[in-house]
């Protein structure tokens, strides 16, 4: 059984092509998901909306009580970290995360990066040995294989690699960072651009992401089948 952690970031509550003003991500998020559990409907998705509902940003409390070493914590404590501590546990126990994320300003929206400090976490996603100073830093979760698919929207055109804005594209470069050092290194990324000028420009974008997703599908697929069984031939 393979387990997704299914995350929406954008605050737009529908998707396109569905409801009115409804989220390119949320489109591209569900097309992935919906075909995976047509396929798998087995494995378990877990589901999880910060768009409409944000993690709490990291306060003083929260560093107080997150570099306190679990067996000298104060009661008062847990309170503080018990939702990093869930959104960490449903980071852990997947094994194919699927981030729709909409681009705001080049990078990412406050959710996201709510998030992203709710679960790096000291001896949880990523350790850090003194002893060994030239690379202490030890990502938690690479200890089996893990798929991140990045699924995003963007108002203009040319952010990916290649593309005249693509130095400014601070999404996808910064998710790739935070993921990988904390063990996630096998990632993808589907984008639908244009939103800004609309018609056939968007429309084309949209087919095109749709066509990336359902191939993505297909390779994630058949990498759990060679998970779960070594031998077989997909």
């Amino acid at each position: 059984m393979r387990r997704l952690l299914h995350i929406d970031a954008s605050p737009r509550p529908g998707r396109s092509g569905v409801h009115e003003h409804g989220s390119h991500t949320r489109r591209l998020t569900h097309r992935f998901v919906s075909r995976w559990r047509a396929a798998r409907p087995g494995d378990e998705i877990r589901y999880r909306d910060i768009g409409a509902a944000p993690p709490r940003p990291v306060s003083g409390p929260w560093i107080q009580a997150a570099f306190t070493p679990e067996d000298r914590r104060e009661p008062w404590m847990a309170e503080v970290l018990s939702e990093s501590d869930l959104l960490t546990d449903e980071l852990v126990a997947a094994d194919v995360l699927v981030l729709g994320v909409p681009m705001y300003n080049f990078g990412v929206p406050a959710p996201v990066k709510a998030w992203i400090d709710n679960v790096v976490r000291l001896d949880r996603t990523v350790a850090y040995d003194p002893d060994r100073p030239e690379d202490p830093y030890i990502p938690r979760l690479a200890d089996r294989p893990r798929w991140a698919v990045l699924l995003s929207s963007r108002g203009g055109f040319g952010f990916d690699e290649g593309g005249a804005l693509a130095h400014m594209n601070h999404l996808e470069p910064s998710l790739r960072t935070v993921l990988g050092f904390m063990g996630i290194t096998r990632v993808r990324t589907v984008a639908i651009e244009y939103q800004e000028a609309g018609g056939e420009l968007l429309a084309g974008s949209i087919r095109r992401a749709e066509a990336e997703v359902d191939g993505l599908v297909r390779e994630l697929l058949a990498d759990a089948v060679a998970v779960s069984d070594p031998l077989a031939t997909v």
